[in-house]
């Protein structure tokens, strides 16, 4: 029987408000690996631009763009009970993305990130609320795919019920693209829900941490250590250098689609790809079809402000893999 979605996206979503800076600086360490912007203290600030983005945050932006992209979507959510959080579910209805799975913290504010944008790289100031949300046991087999990423730190707990929900049906198939807090949790307490893990998203340096691998480890290497955690397939991408990925057999490398011009932000690049990769995988590609349709949607999405505008339809996505170059293939390594 054909379930009710294609796809449920698990994580947190936030309102954010991208503010382009006007006066600042970047400043560098002595060996050029770590940077610090910096403003005026005790001053007043001029800024370009403010954007305003609803419903937004890593498993949103996927849930959005993959309904884009004409799969049947659903968000595993909170919000809070306020005219923030009706800004979310009002978002959802326009894009077609179920909240069933949605629940409302009444006493609580929905989340609100403030993104700082200086040249094309941005910092974020977060906050995410401590949340009930619906237990994984509500989707009840209700969707083929899951795609789960950043959620507060106070959800060790809802790990745990999540990895239990995967272990009760092995058909159901999850992509994981770890956040902040999952980072920090470490990889042996989420040692069951790497286990049950299908498609794996890191980039390179996520990828050497949860791996536990020093710095320029081989990718090899490195993706032989990621799949004993347990993933089946494992995309590491490298930014403007490309993007990797693993079935366990087979190892390819993406080269990045050309820009049509400089991006104008990199916010939501990172979610793209998993769009792109999981959509290809959810309607049957192989990998080295999906490491194709990722990049694709990570152009698009840094030509605009906000991690969602530059989302791509379905039909705009093969026109784009049309014009591509010759070049434009995963090549074995």
């Amino acid at each position: 029987m054909r379930r009710k979605y294609d796809l449920v996206c698990v994580g947190d979503v936030v309102i954010d408000a991208f503010i382009q800076l006007e006066e600042a600086r970047v400043e560098w360490d002595k060996k050029h690996e770590h940077a610090e912007l910096c403003m005026a203290f005790a001053d007043k600030i001029p800024y370009q631009s403010l954007f305003v983005a609803p419903a937004v945050g890593n498993a949103s932006n996927v849930a959005v763009g993959a309904s884009r992209l004409g799969l049947r979507t659903a968000m595993l959510t909170a919000i809070g009970g306020d005219g923030h959080g009706k800004e979310v579910l009002a978002a959802y209805k326009k894009e077609k993305v179920a909240d069933e799975f949605v629940r409302v913290n009444r006493n609580l504010p929905t989340n609100y990130h403030f993104v700082l944008t200086y040249d094309t790289e941005r910092t974020i100031l977060i906050k995410h609320q401590p949340f009930e949300y619906a237990n994984p046991r509500a989707l009840d087999a209700r969707a083929d795919w899951i795609y789960f990423s950043s959620i507060a730190e106070h959800t060790l707990p809802f790990h745990r019920e999540m990895a239990a929900y995967l272990k009760r049906h092995p058909d159901v198939r999850m992509g994981f693209n770890p956040g902040t807090f999952q980072l920090r949790f470490g990889t042996e307490k989420l040692r069951d829900v790497y286990r049950h893990t299908y498609a794996l998203f890191l980039n390179r340096e996520e990828a050497e941490l949860v791996a536990k691998k020093p710095e320029g480890t081989p990718l090899p290497e490195l993706f032989r250590a990621l799949h004993r955690l347990g993933p089946k397939i494992v995309a590491v991408t490298d930014g403007p250098a490309g993007a990797y990925a693993s079935d366990g057999a087979d190892r390819y490398f993406m080269p990045p689609y050309p820009d049509p011009k400089p991006p104008i932000s990199r916010t939501g690049a990172g979610d793209a790809f998993s769009t792109g990769f999981m959509a290809a995988l959810i309607y049957g590609l192989p990998v080295h079809e999906a490491l194709r349709w990722a990049p694709i949607e990570s152009m698009h999405v840094v030509q605009f402000y906000g991690a969602q505008t530059g989302l791509l339809t379905r039909a705009a996505l093969k026109q784009l893999l049309k014009k591509a170059p010759k070049n434009y293939v995963a090549k074995a390594i």
